[in-house]
């Protein structure tokens, strides 16, 4: 079983660092909400185990989802959500949304977010399953570095946050069900107990767990791993969002082709030059994300190759410079142009639709531990995340948590918590080749396309590797491994529960949707080990 704890404690034993508000990741939803706690008086500690820059969210490119328009509504954008949702939506968290998310954007700006702008409008661009342009961009394709770039310039002025670079945070602190705070390991390896009256999750996702990631190095799946030891509900783990275009070209990572070249009329060809897109969807390549990855794959399975193409040629060239600035220097450094040349490109993980469940206020069955951004399950997902609304659900539901969090009583005195377990010095393979021998199990048997015999035999795989929860844990390199591994192990344990597919759960052995036997998440809590079966949302 996996432990309560990676490490012995000794809580009383600890140094102890006091503050109001914890907020454990510097992508948009932990830069955000730090600022709006911040602006109500509280006092936060930002806790990031790299720096502001290193999060997800940089490296988004399309854009950030709301309701500007006024030929658009709130309702066209509630209904495409839930279609792309595949059912399992939370049709009030999807309300809240898309409701809420102009007034996020706004909020944006005045931080100082400057988005694109065409004749004094803001520049609005369509993205795969949006039925109106909706998404806001910055600076062309670099929105999500434009948004970093304008938080961080304010986290780092403002005097209430105090910014805790190169750390990084081994567990939640929690009796009785209530989060005390955070055991933190500094960058020289003391450890401290960082105190809160309450704790937000805003650590981001998995996309590390395999091999081919649209992901930064960071994306190791930390706070679901944290959460869930310290008995967290962890919802719909098996809907893993892989984006359909990748860069897949020798010697270049997987760069992210964005969703936003489609949506200015790409076409995707075979590698005998041939658009196929019909075949599968009547919205053509602006189908949803999981059926266009499915429908890249099985082209690359019919014709034996390893990639197919992205073409926007017949677009002009002035727009495509215009428009995807970075993705065309990006590319023209590996030889590629652009406005000339068709893209190999191929799915790679990109996001992880299930987290730690939350109410409409980002709690979490926790009292006092709150989560936002991708590590959170709040409901406006479903089962396929619509393209471009993860950055506004972040600032809505970070908005919401501060809400709920300035409301909270100050900590009553925490019992003394000893935690002490039975632990050997590790093996000594190499982590990073233990963590080389994971991404491929996961990308075998936890891929884009799943069955029974696949998945059973990935847990085999993975449940050698438990071993590591028995021995003595240091290094930051080390407590990722266990994160990965846990989600791992969550993510392959719950697509094998569910025998259908829908969204990004898609299985050869159950090809279909079955809306009577599985509209229903999957919930994960440790302290039940034992998956069990959420009716919600028939």
């Amino acid at each position: 079983m996996i432990p309560r704890y990676l490490v012995d404690i000794d809580i009383d034993a600890l140094p102890v660092v006091d503050t109001d508000v914890i907020v454990i990741g510097a992508g948009i939803a932990g830069l955000f909400t730090a600022l709006r706690a911040a602006g109500e008086a509280q006092s936060v500690v930002l806790v990031t185990k790299k720096s502001l820059l290193d999060s997800n969210t940089r490296y988004a490119q399309g854009g950030i989802a709301a309701v500007i328009s006024e030929d658009d509504s709130p309702e066209y954008h509630l209904q495409d959500t839930l279609v792309a949702g595949a059912g399992l939506c939370d049709r009030e968290a999807v309300d809240v949304l898309v409701h809420e998310g102009p007034l996020g954007v706004e909020h944006l700006i005045r931080l100082g977010t400057q988005f694109d702008k065409e004749n004094g409008e803001f520049a609005l661009t369509q993205e795969g399953a949006h039925s109106q342009r909706r998404i806001l961009h910055a600076n062309g394709d670099a929105t999500g570095y434009e948004i970093v770039r304008a938080l961080s310039e304010k986290a780092i002025s403002e005097p209430g946050i105090d910014v805790w670079d190169n750390h990084f945070v081994i567990d939640l602190v929690t009796a009785d069900n209530v989060c005390y705070g955070a055991i933190v390991q500094r960058s020289n390896g003391e450890r401290v107990f960082l105190r809160g009256k309450s704790t937000i999750l805003c650590s981001g996702g998995a996309g590390q767990l395999y091999r081919y990631t649209t992901n930064p190095e960071v994306a190791t799946g930390d706070g679901v791993a944290i959460a869930y030891r310290a008995g967290a509900n962890i919802r719909d783990m098996e809907f893993t969002q892989f984006h359909p275009t990748a860069l897949c070209y020798p010697g270049a990572p997987r760069f992210l082709i964005s969703e936003a070249v489609r949506g200015e009329g790409a076409y995707l060809r075979n590698i005998k030059g041939e658009r196929f897109m019909e075949k599968y969807h009547e919205q053509l390549e602006l189908a949803p994300r999981d059926i266009v990855a499915r429908a890249i794959v099985s082209e690359m399975e019919e014709t034996k190759s390893t990639f197919v193409y992205i073409d926007i040629t017949h677009q002009s060239e002035q727009l495509i410079k215009h428009r995807f600035p970075t993705i065309y220097q990006y590319c023209l450094a590996y030889g590629l142009d652009l406005t000339s040349d068709w893209i190999p490109v191929a799915p790679a993980m990109h996001y992880m639709m299930g987290g730690v469940q939350t109410d409409l206020h980002g709690e979490t069955n926790i009292a006092r531990l709150f989560a936002c951004g991708e590590v959170s399950s709040t409901g406006v997902h479903g089962a396929n995340r619509l393209a471009s609304n993860s950055l506004s659900e972040a600032i809505v539901f970070g908005s919401r948590i501060v809400d709920r969090i300035v409301k909270l009583e100050p900590l009553e005195a925490m019992p003394s918590i000893v935690y002490k377990a039975e632990r050997q010095p590790h093996a000594m393979q190499p982590f990073v080749e233990r963590r080389l021998k994971l991404q491929k199990v996961m990308v075998r048997h936890t891929g884009l396309k799943r069955s029974r015999q696949g998945l059973q035999r990935g847990l085999e795989e993975l449940n050698r590797q438990r071993a590591i929860f028995d021995t003595v844990l240091m290094e930051r390199e080390e407590f990722e491994f266990a994160n990965m591994l846990t989600c791992a192990l969550l993510t392959t344990s719950s697509a094998l529960y569910r025998e259908e597919s829908r969204g990004g759960h898609y299985r050869e052995d159950f090809p279909h949707r079955d809306d009577e036997r599985w509209c229903k998440h999957t919930i994960v809590n440790r302290n039940q080990d034992q998956l069990k079966e959420w009716i919600e949302y028939v």
